[in-house]
């Protein structure tokens, strides 16, 4: 399979660098390079793109604020010399993000990661689970059972989430956007900080959502998703 890929970044010598390190790379094509979010925008108004390679701090319209403009959004690898975009670029769910000067054994473990997230997951049989309805975490050097069951929510401070089950919370070392690819699909992102179990919701307004007497309030980039899945159920 070859994998179609789209460069943005308003500097020429850092689009070349990364034309050059896909060169490289046989299963990968690039389609177009462009300087800006809005020549990007036409091209993927007309091509299907696997890959999107794409720089932060741009004129006009930053690269964060433009992806989340996309309602077909591909695979984005986030580039960039500044550091402290680091956790908006991974709560938009990107596959990696880079620091420039971008060597190519960083570029190369950012494709890793893209190449593994593309693994088709198995095909659904009724009669045979695709996921486990449990997992472990490791809290105060130990490995703790949590049933999917026993979630209410999910909340993240800083570098750890805690857990909120019905009588107890558990604290785990963790970012919340790694640890939601390992729930079902009963949990629900509201809030880049909040992950809520949707069968343990009581009521939810166009603000917030409510489990029993806790009320976690929607995050904009959230939101639309959230109350169109909350009133799907």
């Amino acid at each position: 399979m070859v994998y179609k890929c789209l460069i943005v970044d308003d500097e020429s010598l850092a689009r070349e660098l990364l034309e050059t390190h896909l060169s490289q790379l046989e299963n990968f094509k690039v389609i177009a390079s462009c300087s800006s979010a809005i020549e990007a925008h036409k091209i993927l108004q007309t091509e299907n793109v696997d890959l999107l390679f794409l720089d932060i701090e741009m004129p006009v319209l930053k690269g964060t604020d433009f992806f989340k403009t996309l309602k077909q959004k591909p695979r984005v690898i986030f580039t960039t010399a500044y550091r402290e975009y680091a956790i908006e670029g991974f709560e938009l769910n990107a596959v990696d993000y880079l620091l420039k000067p971008i060597t190519f054994v960083r570029f190369f473990q950012a494709i890793e990661k893209f190449v593994d997230s593309q693994k088709s997951p198995p095909k659904f049989n009724e009669n045979i689970p695709t996921q486990e309805s449990y997992i472990f975490v490791q809290s105060n050097k130990k490995n703790i059972k949590i049933n999917f069951d026993d979630v209410t929510y999910i909340e993240s401070i800083k570098d750890y989430i805690r857990i909120h089950l019905p009588s107890s919370s558990i604290m785990v070392k963790h970012g919340i956007t790694a640890f939601e690819e390992k729930l079902d699909e009963r949990f629900l992102r509201v809030h880049r900080s909040y992950i809520v179990n949707t069968t343990k919701v009581s009521a939810y307004t166009r603000q917030d959502v409510e489990i029993g007497s806790i009320e976690i309030p929607f995050g904009d980039f959230y939101k639309a998703n959230a109350l169109k899945v909350l009133k799907e159920l």
